[in-house]
């Protein structure tokens, strides 16, 4: 990869924030003057990624951002952060499927969206409990992915979006088992936050 290939992978966004302007609604596209909604087949691409390692769904390639690292990839291997863009992209995709709203919604952090959906009387607030219970409990990547897929339906069931940039740094930071401790007290300081008895959203 040339240099200048670099600078180019370093500007470029995330897919959830090239679509997504500022004040959470639709950015604009400069030449048709249309909001920039994602195509339904970016989403499908996405989603053919759901339970699959990074750079096995071809139709994800060009969807991906982040920087490749050659000493890495001269030995066939890809990064903690390739890894978690490839899962949040495909949980992205999942969440944005059939909403005609962003669902990546900047500062709203996991545990904060999932208090919200506590909140919506949508699901058993015990049954809830438990799978964030399971969630942060997860003992592997894998695991935390199939949590986060149940969750992230539930998310989408009412319209719930969060911060895709906060979760793609959960998912690279639970790749480390010395980082998950920090990432499981921000998650329950978002979600323990319902016992407030006037919580100021």
């Amino acid at each position: 990869m040339t240099t200048e290939h670099i600078a180019t992978a370093r500007q470029r966004r995330r897919y959830w924030d090239d679509v997504t302007a500022p004040d959470h609604t639709w950015r604009i596209d400069p030449r048709t003057k249309q909001p920039r909604r994602p195509p339904g087949e970016d989403l499908a691409a996405m989603r053919s990624g759901l339970g699959r390692p990074v750079m096995d769904s071809p139709k994800m390639w060009p969807l991906y951002s982040c920087e490749v690292d050659d000493v890495l990839a001269l030995r066939d291997e890809v990064s903690d952060e390739q890894k978690a863009e490839h899962a949040a992209l495909a949980l992205y995709g999942l969440h944005q499927q059939s909403q005609s709203t962003p669902m990546h919604r900047r500062g709203v952090k996991l545990g904060e969206a999932l208090r919200a959906l506590r909140r919506s009387g949508k699901f058993s607030e015990e049954a809830l409990d438990t799978r964030v219970a399971q969630l942060a409990g997860a003992t592997s990547v894998s695991a935390l992915l199939v949590h986060l897929r149940g969750l992230i339906t539930q998310l989408r069931t009412v319209g719930q979006p969060l911060d895709y940039n906060h979760l793609m740094d959960d998912i690279q930071a639970w790749h480390h088992t010395d980082r998950r401790p920090r990432v499981r007290l921000k998650w329950a300081v978002g979600y323990q936050a319902w016992k407030d008895k006037e919580p100021a959203d």
